[in-house]
């Protein structure tokens, strides 16, 4: 009979301790247990602005000449770029730059000892920016008919940019938001918990880059300017209050 009384008593006290023990997880959950998750929110788009750059030079003894030479070039290009359906109005031409022309004199010891004057090098940029993107590559690509032309041409790679990318970046936003969120409701459900009040969040970098490129993620955020494809992607931290 003592034993019975003995064990009836270890087993009570083995409830109340187990009853405790819960209560005081749920009230330690309810008073101080936050919970912080990461939520992803990325896109797939597609460029819908280009920039082409360009330049030309032209070389002579005299600046007069140099000068009468890179005008005329000057005509080929805005003709070519018209030729090839590029309006007047996405066609900006940059201020001329002048450098001159010199070579070194070295002595009998093949000690410099001085320079000889050339003549003198002009350079114009031109830029387009436009919204019909395959006009302006197929420009680019057959730039070779100005060279034909005897005009000494330099092209840069295109670049290629979003003009909504400030409703691109909130819809993505909402997608790293909702993402965070569902993250965080499943964890807190699987502990026997749910989600209370928002606490804190902080956004972070928006990153761009070239859909099948190798480019990097960075700290700073990413913003890739040569490729037509593009994904872009955000990341937010959410800390929520935990209840029971």
């Amino acid at each position: 009979m003592k034993n019975i009384i003995v064990f009836a008593v270890i087993s009570i006290t083995s409830i109340l301790i187990i009853s405790l023990t819960y209560l005081n997880r749920y009230a330690f959950i309810t008073s101080t247990s936050t919970i912080e998750t990461t939520g992803l929110g990325s896109a797939d788009f597609e460029s819908d602005h280009i920039v082409w750059e360009g330049s030309f030079v032209r070389e002579n003894t005299t600046l007069v000449d140099a000068y009468a030479a890179l005008t005329k070039d000057r005509e080929i290009v805005l003709n070519y770029l018209m030729e090839q359906s590029i309006s007047k109005e996405e066609i900006v031409f940059g201020s001329v730059s002048t450098s001159d022309l010199t070579e070194n004199i070295y002595n009998d010891e093949g000690n410099r000892i001085g320079d000889k004057f050339l003549g003198y090098r002009l350079r114009q940029e031109v830029k387009i920016e436009s919204g019909n993107i395959e006009l302006v590559e197929a420009a680019s690509r057959s730039i070779t008919d100005v060279l034909n032309s005897g005009v000494e041409f330099y092209s840069y790679e295109p670049r290629y940019y979003f003009t909504k990318l400030k409703d691109l970046k909130l819809d993505l936003l909402s997608k790293a938001t909702e993402d965070a969120k569902t993250r965080a409701t499943i964890i807190a459900k699987e502990a026997g918990a749910d989600i209370g009040k928002l606490i804190s969040a902080d956004m972070g970098v928006l990153q761009i880059i070239g859909q099948y490129s190798d480019d990097d993620y960075s700290w700073g955020g990413a913003f890739n300017t040569s490729s037509k494809l593009k994904t872009a992607s955000i990341t937010i931290d959410l800390r929520y209050e935990l209840v029971n």
